[in-house]
């Protein structure tokens, strides 16, 4: 992961970060996500004066503070206690930013869990059930930001807009199209969805019903007015804030294509996303890799990348690169041709398991039948990709990467080749 190294990033685009401090009497500084220490890290390096007010929050504390840095270990993938106590602490800092100050923000993926501060009338229990429900639901993470921004006090532009002076904030982006409102719950950039498209995201997932009264309540509040809308594109409350996209899938792909070409593989990048539901997306990753090897010869390489959503609807364990590179299976056996996919979280982190996501080839459903695994669509239907990995030593296990910009599916077409 080092061609999408949060640090690195920071690095290649903090130049007018730097001109706005240099300019600052003082600044402040927020960091939120997965990456968010080595981000600080390069931004305390790289700036030219300390900061007098500094955060950051992540999934795990580091070993070694930062000098002067009030660190937080938040939730993941729901909020917890310290995600609240990590974006009450955010916006505490944004409004002990001064007219003459700057607020400098560095985001990467995780951050809408991580961070978090309640609406008005929501409990910690009413966003973590509400969180759990979409996420369980296959809600992709524009539907389940758009519920996110419109019951916090610090996403779609409110940490932005508390800040009196200049925000200045850096996104490693985790999110299909670099989408700013989307990245984070997009706390520094205005929000263009409303109470009413969250309210519309609760009926397609489950419906109104099977959330917390209060969430659905404060929802339908909003929608009539009775509630503050989020900030919008364009508000003046967010005429100060510029928010950049130092880093995001393309840079990972990039140093995948780099290291294929240096191996002899001749190599091709889909541009077009992997998305929707993973054992749906198989089917359409199976026509590329079709399209493909026709007719070719030699090591072939198929790079892309996304982010596909599970609904889960058995008792199993996996994520959503596990469950595609399962239900790839059967399609793989039938392929005419030697193939090897490999579907990773660049995290490091699947779902809620220890692996970064699965490989499957030609030979799995031989190997699987040979072991007495079992039947791939059972565990398919019980959403157990894991379980079905783990029996043939083909989970891909990274530990956390520091860094999280999307899923990464490596195709290796081996036609003509030695196997």
């Amino acid at each position: 992961m080092s061609a999408a190294d949060p640090g690195r990033c920071v690095a290649r685009h903090f130049a007018p970060v730097s001109d706005a401090i240099g300019l600052a009497r003082g600044w402040n500084v927020v960091a939120a996500g997965k990456a968010a220490y080595p981000m600080l890290a390069s931004c305390l390096a790289n700036a030219s004066s300390r900061p007098r007010l500094a955060m950051a929050v992540s999934p795990v504390r580091p070993a070694l503070a930062p000098d002067g840095v009030e660190c937080i270990a938040g939730g993941h993938p729901v909020p917890n206690d310290a995600s609240v106590l990590a974006g009450r602490r955010a916006l505490e800092l944004a409004a002990a930013t001064a007219v003459d100050d700057v607020l400098v923000v560095l985001l990467s993926g995780g951050a809408s869990a991580l961070m978090e501060s309640p609406a008005e009338g929501i409990a910690l229990a009413d966003l973590r059930a509400t969180t759990d429900r979409l996420l369980r639901a296959g809600a992709d993470i524009g539907a389940l930001n758009s519920v996110r921004k419109h019951l916090s006090g610090v996403k779609g532009g409110r940490l932005a807009s508390a800040a009196a002076g200049r925000t200045m904030a850096l996104v490693v982006s985790d999110v299909v199209g670099d989408d700013l409102p989307v990245i984070a719950s997009g706390p520094t950039v205005g929000d263009p969805t409303t109470f009413a498209d969250a309210i519309a995201v609760l009926d397609r997932f489950g419906g109104r019903g099977a959330y917390p009264d209060a969430v659905v309540g404060a929802l339908e509040a909003g929608a009539r007015g009775d509630r503050a809308e989020t900030p919008k594109p364009g508000s003046a409350a967010l005429g100060r804030s510029t928010t950049i996209v130092a880093g995001g899938l393309d840079d990972a792909i990039e140093g995948a294509r780099r290291e294929a070409v240096a191996r002899g593989y001749a190599v091709e990048v889909a541009r077009a996303p992997v998305t929707g539901e993973a054992r749906l997306a198989a089917a359409v990753l199976t026509e590329r890799m079709r399209a493909r090897s026709a007719g070719q010869g030699g090591a072939r390489c198929l790079l892309s990348g996304g982010e596909t959503t599970v609904t889960v609807t058995g008792p199993g364990t996996g994520g959503r690169n596990q469950e595609l590179a399962l239900a790839l299976v059967p399609y793989l056996a039938a392929f005419p041709v030697p193939v090897v996919v490999a579907s990773v979280g660049t995290d490091g982190i699947d779902g809620p398991t220890d692996a970064a996501g699965a490989i499957a080839d030609t030979a799995t459903l031989g190997r699987a039948r040979a072991a007495g695994v079992g039947d791939p669509g059972a565990y398919l239907r019980d959403n157990n990709a894991y379980a079905f990995f783990q029996a043939l030593g083909d989970l891909v296990v990274t530990g956390p990467t520091g860094t999280n910009v999307g899923d990464i599916q490596v195709v290796m077409i081996l036609q003509g080749v030695p196997t």
